[in-house]
């Protein structure tokens, strides 16, 4: 059938024949391209291999073939999980109306190159102050319930949970379940992050692995998931158990544990040796507190062996003796006083003695008064004989007294 070749419209449109043969064509002229990426499946059947290589970076997968005639350009040992380069050579096929990515050449990604990126992404990190030492969080002394990520069924969590409950065993655990190698770590790893970081309960979180190949812990590498790790207000325990080549998460975590086994050793108190510890204790706080009451007793021993303190009978007699002196002082002012008083007293009764009208009468005068009372001063007082009572200087008299003539001052 002969192939039109004008311009497609809708009175004149293609075949689908000539639309195949076209894109053909186009695709044919892109030619080889070399791509690297990650296998995240490697099936083999008839001697071919089919599978996908997904981009290092960001989401991107495409499927490919490896044809038997092929595969001896490609290593033996290229598995799932491996990141390699290939050379990719596009094909349409225009009767099934697929494009396939038929595998022409394919490697290992060069260790120096792997190596160069992690270390461009470890010095970037750094420079932010991410391995910072003073960033990173203490880890509870007990801690109550442990976040466990890790492989399921696998030995890492075996051992994380048998050597944990071993050392306490109430010690509890919540276990998020994930890849541990291959194309879905990162994302399932840094959602357990995130998940166990939310749950208050969770008082560490333990990532684990047991070790691997350099290619199958590049996904502890990935600079999502260990920002993810990073930012996490729970502290982060990694334990890939990789020497050689660590896991950035390791620089990255609060803790870095050589194994599954040492993480658990290192979160998880020894009941035993916490209780020898007590014990410890107890014995050096009893050691002290002798040796406390000892160094006292002897204190007081010395302060009761001072001559001061030996008997306490000088005191009464120092104090007896202050009293004495005390009271026969009083005694002498008290004497004084009463002399002065008696000299007071003396001199003060001889004035009232001098003033007083009785010590006058007994100098020979004599107070005259008529029977009413009146004083007779003068013969004035007088009518003719005249009763009068007489005061002496001792005793009194009555008698009649007549005026004989005036006084000496004429009264």
């Amino acid at each position: 059938m002969a192939i039109e070749q004008g311009p497609p419209t809708a009175d004149n449109p293609w075949p689908v024949a000539l639309l195949g043969a076209k894109l053909r064509d186009w695709i044919d002229r892109l030619g080889t391209a070399w791509v690297e990426g990650e296998i995240t499946q490697w099936n083999v059947a008839g001697g071919n291999v089919y599978g996908k290589l997904k981009d290092v970076e960001v989401d991107a997968t495409v499927s490919f073939s490896i044809w038997s005639s092929v595969r001896s350009r490609v290593p033996a040992d290229i598995k799932q999980g491996d990141r390699v380069v290939a050379a990719l050579k596009p094909n349409y096929w225009v009767k099934g109306g697929s494009l396939t990515m038929q595998v022409v050449e394919m490697k290992h990604v060069g260790l120096g190159d792997l190596l160069e990126r992690l270390e461009r992404l470890r010095r970037t990190l750094a420079e932010e102050g991410l391995f910072d030492p003073a960033r990173k969080q203490r880890l509870p002394f007990l801690p109550h319930r442990i976040g466990l990520v890790t492989g399921k069924d696998s030995d890492a969590e075996k051992d994380v949970k048998r050597n944990a409950q071993l050392r306490w065993p109430q010690v509890e655990f919540r276990t998020v379940h994930t890849a541990v190698q291959g194309e879905r770590t990162v994302a399932e790893v840094t959602a357990a992050i995130l998940e166990l970081d939310a749950d208050p309960e969770v008082d560490v979180i333990i990532i684990a692995r047991g070790g691997g190949d350099f290619q199958n812990l590049l996904g502890f590498s990935d600079e999502g998931l260990v920002r993810a790790a990073a930012a996490a207000s729970t502290p982060i325990v990694s334990a890939i158990g990789h020497e050689a080549d660590r896991p950035i998460l390791d620089e990255v975590a609060d803790l870095r544990a050589s194994t599954p086994t040492d993480a658990a050793k290192r979160v998880v108190p020894d009941v035993a040796e916490e209780l020898a510890n007590v014990r410890a204790a107890r014995a050096r706080l009893g050691l002290r507190l002798s040796h406390t009451l000892s160094v006292e007793a002897d204190r007081l021993a010395a302060l009761r062996s001072r001559p001061a303190l030996a008997s306490t009978a000088w005191l009464v007699d120092t104090r007896a003796e202050e009293v004495a002196r005390d009271l026969s002082r009083a005694r002498e002012l008290l004497d004084r006083r009463l002399e002065r008083g008696h000299s007071e007293v003396g001199h003060l009764t001889a004035r009232l003695r001098a003033l007083s009208p009785r010590d006058t009468l007994r100098r020979g005068y004599a107070i005259v008064q008529r029977a009413d009372g009146g004083v007779v001063r003068g013969t004035d007082d007088l009518s003719g004989a005249t009763p009068v009572h007489v005061t002496l200087g001792a005793g009194t008299a009555t008698g009649t007294l007549e005026p004989d003539g005036p006084g000496p001052d004429g009264s």
